[in-house]
């Protein structure tokens, strides 16, 4: 959606050396967006994007207008199971509008292969069902989040958060990291995670959710397991945060 950072940099990176030709594709989708969200104050940089975009080797820069996306609304792309919990039960709708959107991308620039950051743990999940349930010829790549220096996942939100807030703000990394390892050790599930959100409330976060769950599906489970992953949404402020932490073994 723009307001591209290192982040975004390293997706595109990738791509550029993993592929012929790179498209990237800029557009804040509203259909996304719930009606007490920050979609007229998103950050829009196109200018600094597009110097982004170019130092990273990109051949084609893809600006549609949300006329051009949405010439009408008759069509909606719906992915269920992976997207009733966590992100799409707090932002009901959210899901749809990434599929739609996605599905609407993927069929006017008709990739190979596709770049996704994996701190949108979640809609990465949904995308991957997506293209699978539609038999769609793109394989999905998702890559390592970039973080920040002290462990902040890059997020374009980052810039909302006061001084303060950013220096809270990489507890939420430190916990997840202390919770993955209690939990490779063997302490209980739900006793960790209980506890990583009562630290978190008493540091000034208002916790969404701090769970543990399976991949692909996302649904919780309370012991250990390859393919898992701690998930978490957090506000400090008026700044929502998600990360995650994954586990392969």
């Amino acid at each position: 959606m723009g307001a591209l950072h290192e982040g975004h940099a390293a997706l595109l990176r990738r791509s550029r050396a993993e592929n012929e030709v790179s498209v990237l594709s800029i557009f804040v989708n509203p259909t996304q967006f719930g009606p007490n969200e920050d979609y007229a104050r998103y950050p829009r940089t196109l200018e600094a994007d597009l110097a982004i975009a170019e130092s990273c080797g990109v051949d084609v820069v893809f600006l549609p207008s949300v006329e051009e996306m949405y010439p009408n609304h008759l069509v909606k792309v719906q992915v269920f199971g992976v997207t009733e919990r966590w992100e799409g039960a707090k932002r009901p709708g959210h899901f749809d509008g990434v599929s739609t959107v996605v599905a609407k991308l993927f069929g006017t620039v008709l990739p190979t292969r596709a770049y996704f950051g994996q701190k949108d743990l979640q809609q990465c999940q949904v995308v991957q069902t997506m293209v699978t349930g539609l038999n769609l010829p793109i394989d999905i790549v998702v890559c390592d989040t970039v973080r920040e220096v002290d462990g902040l996942a890059m997020s374009s939100r980052n810039r909302y958060l006061s001084p303060s807030e950013r220096a809270l703000a990489p507890r939420l990394y430190q916990k997840l990291s202390a919770a993955k390892a209690m939990i490779v050790q063997g302490n209980s599930v739900p006793d960790t995670l209980s506890s990583a959100v009562t630290d978190l409330t008493s540091s000034g976060f208002v916790v969404d959710y701090f769970e543990y769950v399976d991949l692909p599906a996302m649904a919780p489970i309370s012991e250990h397991q390859s393919q898992s992953a701690i998930i978490c949404a957090a506000k400090l402020g008026t700044t929502r945060l998600i990360d995650n932490v994954v586990f392969l073994s």
